[in-house]
């Protein structure tokens, strides 16, 4: 079976967004590329802060509340739907409930090849994007950078530490075209 759906995991600021549209750039057949920030753009405001939806704390903590965890279970399965219409797909997520986000994700694609990769980034790396990027919370991407991580079993790894997106790429569609990590 071919690779249908990528699934990118990494923190806050860690580079899955640039790898996501460098995939699309050096993959030979067009991949759909959908972010966990595209989900969240979607709410509505009233569920982006609060108990029930997205809360993101001033020194960068997330929580997520009922309603946040039923509407990305339908996203989920959306993108899913999307997959086994045809589709190829690039997912750039943040599993805050490390192995249990991806336990979620794996329900979700049953069925379908995936390949999870893990995209890691130094801490302090991804605290300076951060802070360039002026659109987090401080201190988020220190939070996330091992977190997300923790208990989840990937395919294959890169690092942007010091690899641009691009190499990881890269590194990402041989796995692709080669069928195996």
């Amino acid at each position: 079976m071919t690779t249908q759906v990528i699934v990118l995991n990494g923190g806050s600021s860690s580079g899955k967004t640039g790898i996501a549209r460098c995939l699309q750039a050096v993959l030979p057949e067009p991949w759909l590329a959908f972010s966990i920030d595209d989900f969240v753009d979607s709410m509505p405001p009233a569920l982006q802060a609060s108990d029930a939806g997205l809360e993101i704390t001033a020194d960068g903590g997330v929580s997520v509340g009922a309603d946040f965890t039923r509407l990305e279970a339908a996203w989920m399965a959306g993108l899913a739907a999307t997959a086994r219409a045809g589709a190829r797909l690039v997912v750039d997520d943040v599993f805050l409930g490390g192995p249990h986000s991806q336990e979620r994700w794996r329900g979700a694609l049953a069925g379908l090849d995936v390949l999870w990769v893990g995209v890691r980034c130094e801490a302090a790396v991804a605290a300076g994007r951060e802070i360039v990027r002026g659109d987090r919370a401080r201190g988020m991407a220190e939070k996330q950078a091992e977190t997300v991580h923790q208990g989840v079993v990937y395919d294959i790894e890169v690092d942007t530490t010091r690899t641009e997106s691009l190499e990881c790429a890269r590194t990402i569609a041989e796995a692709v075209l080669s069928g195996s990590p």
